[in-house]
Formats: C-alpha cells, structure tokens, sequence
C-alpha cells in the first residue's frame, strides 16, 4: 500500500492520521488492505505458554468445582461425623465439636482458595485476550463493510444517470408506438 493511500485510509477509517493510530489499528489497515485474515487460535497461543503449575492449578480450580467434588467431599464428611459419634465410641480420635476436622478443613480452604484465584485470574486473561482478538475482527469487518458500501455507492452513482437514460428513451419509444396507434 502506499503511504498516500495508507494515510488516506487511517484518516477515513479512524478519523487520525496514520502516525496516530494505534500499532493493532495499523496493522488491521494492512490486513484489510492486502485482504488477509487476522482470525488466529488465541486459545492455543495461550495455552502454549502455560507453565505445569499454571496448567496444574487450573485442574485443581476443575475438580474443586465440581459437583463430584462437592459430592464426595459431602460423603467424607458424613462418614466423618458417623466415625467419631457412633462407630468408633470407646476411641474416638476427633469427639464431637471434630477439632481436628475443622483444622483439616481451614487447611484445604487456605490452600484451596489462592490456587482457584489463580486459575480465575488467568481465565480473565484469557478473556481480555479473546476481547482484544474479536475487537480486532469486529474492526476489520467494520473497515471491510464501510469500503463495500463505498463501492456499492459508487456503482450506483456512475450506472444511475446510464439507468436514467434508458428510462427516458424507453419512455420516448413507448410515446411514439403510443403516438403511432392513435
């Protein structure tokens, strides 16, 4: 592209000249100019980069989540409490208010909980991610559907006066054959 149409683009397209403009919006003015695609698997891209603990925190944020988790966790309990206050009545080793289960619980909460803010802190930069890759789609489209509409109005307007003209000399003939039969 030349730096003349280039210019002309960035001011028609984002309203500033071309030194302005932002280097994602630059490179969407190219894109859109050499009719590339900018579409890209920002999932991979990002998913790439991980490291074990990232990926393994995200596992554990996964099965925390869940309502087998949830369920199971449910049945250790219930099987705790039952131990402690009916099966094991001589030797209890957690009597009722469960001491121990409580500090066991506060344990996996205080471990449990930095490593899912973890895991929710990358999924919103997964998210600020994907948002700046359909900005940047959404952009190009836009560019795309305004430099459409210019060339469908351009079209109208040099075949409209070549359209009128053959209405009025369909029209004259049709005055004439009328004219003709009276």
């Amino acid at each position: 592209m030349s730096s003349e149409k280039f210019e002309a683009g960035a001011v028609r397209w984002f309203g500033r000249p071309l030194d302005l403009l932002h280097p994602a919006e630059r490179r969407i003015l190219e894109r859109a100019d050499a009719r590339q695609p900018i579409t890209a698997d920002s999932n991979a891209a990002f998913d790439a980069q991980l490291s074990f603990g990232d990926r393994l925190s995200d596992r554990i944020a996964i099965v925390g989540g869940s309502w087998g988790f949830i369920i199971a966790f449910l049945g250790f309990l219930a099987l705790w409490a039952l131990a402690n206050t009916v099966l094991l009545t001589a030797s209890r080793f957690d009597p009722y208010p469960f001491i121990f289960l409580n500090l066991i619980l506060s344990m996996l909460a205080a471990i449990q909980a930095p490593i899912i803010m973890m895991s929710q802190n990358r999924a919103a930069a997964r998210d600020r991610l994907d948002a700046s890759h359909d900005y940047k789609v959404n952009l190009k489209a836009e560019i795309e559907i305004l430099a459409l509409h210019e060339k469908v109005d351009a079209l109208r307007e040099s075949e409209l006066p070549a359209v009128a003209a053959m209405l009025t000399a369909i029209s004259e003939r049709l005055e004439r054959i009328e004219r003709g039969r009276l």
